[in-house]
């Protein structure tokens, strides 16, 4: 589909947009010639988004996704025609250390939008962001698809499950199929990319290190993810919105967005071309406490009805990918007041690099 047209011009409302993979969105947007406004509870000063100074260029709110009344106002005064929702507390390790806030962001914040949405009176296409933790890991060889059992044993995994079955529900009970409101839920990877610095992540975490010069502790070497660059499932949502638009078969449905099977490597393997690019950085391999903090040594997924109806691919490498990252801290490093420029000029790589596949 034609991206620049379809979102050119159209009022378009992100929650969670100064965050790592918000800010990410945002630009994309700006960059399709959208009007973006963003939510979020706060933006932090050292963030990807305070980076590019984004807030100067769109409509900037601070909000708590928890908060129905606050957000209600701000849907029914912005009048959007779609929204990603992106707002949630994203950290597996972080959700044993807050339960409480794990669950409420992730469930009432999005039963929250979902009951806003219901009482809509114009057209809206809404893509909810979820993980692909919301799958009940039984470390299977095989992808997972959008039709296995959903399920967590971490506070942050049961959540994201949980909230797959809000919108589900909802959509079931009170939404239909004639509603002017559509809606799909979006299922990613695990996401890399420049401008992310959040806490016990491994490529934040292997950065800060560098820039301590202190070892980087890791904790599941072997640990296998599917890696993929943070434009990659950006893609896939901005197509899965468009469909949502144009194919009412799409709503409430739920979408795999990861890469292939072999971009599935371990954790010191990601570690390992990180330093090929960078050059730098040393690392050990520590234990961690038994039972506490696990996760899922296994994950994958299967794209195949993303690729099918969507026409949407990961069309990123492994090696290609870790460049892409590496390439981006490397030059905030040495030019941390322009990396607009290398976030802007990353998308546009990217952009080519689709079109031409």
């Amino acid at each position: 589909m034609n991206l620049n047209k379809i979102f050119k011009n159209k009022k378009v409302l992100i929650t969670g947009h100064t965050g790592f993979k918000g800010s990410w969105l945002t630009v994309l947007l700006l960059e399709l010639k959208a009007n973006v406004v963003g939510v979020s509870i706060d933006a932090k000063k050292y963030s990807h988004y305070s980076a590019l100074n984004l807030k100067k260029k769109i409509i900037d709110l601070r909000a708590d996704i928890t908060d129905l009344k606050k957000m209600d106002k701000i849907i029914k005064k912005h009048k959007p025609d779609f929204i990603f929702h992106l707002a949630a507390q994203s950290l597996i390790l972080k959700s044993y250390s807050e339960p409480l806030n794990t669950w409420k962001t992730n469930v009432i914040g999005t039963l929250n939008l979902v009951e806003i949405l219901k009482s809509l009176k114009k057209k809206c296409y809404a893509v909810i962001i979820t993980s692909d933790k919301c799958y009940l890991n039984v470390e299977k060889n095989e992808g997972y698809k959008e039709t296995d059992r959903l399920g967590g044993l971490d506070p942050y995994s049961a959540s994201k499950a949980s909230a797959e079955l809000v919108v589900a529900s909802q959509i079931k009970s009170f939404i239909g199929t004639n509603h002017k409101v559509r809606i799909a839920t979006a299922r990613a990877g695990n996401v890399i990319g420049g401008g992310d610095w959040s806490d016990n992540r491994i490529i934040p975490d292997y950065i800060k290190s560098i820039k301590r010069k202190k070892r980087l502790k890791i904790r599941s070497p072997n640990s296998t993810r599917p890696w993929q660059h943070v434009l990659e499932p950006l893609y896939g949502y901005l197509e899965l919105a468009a469909a949502l638009k144009f194919k009412k078969n799409i709503h409430g449905q739920s979408f795999n967005f990861g890469p292939e099977k072999y971009a599935n490597k371990t954790v010191l393997e990601v570690i390992k071309e990180m330093k090929k690019n960078l050059l730098v950085g040393n690392w050990k391999i520590v234990k961690t406490a038994k039972n506490k903090g696990k996760e899922a040594k296994l994950l994958h997924l299967n794209c195949s009805k993303a690729k099918k109806i969507l026409k949407w691919k990961s069309i990123l490498n492994f090696k290609e990918t870790i460049k892409m990252v590496a390439n981006w801290y490397e030059y905030y490093y040495k030019n941390p007041k322009s990396v607009e420029n290398k976030t802007i000029s990353q998308i546009k790589e990217y952009q080519n690099l689709r079109n031409s596949k």
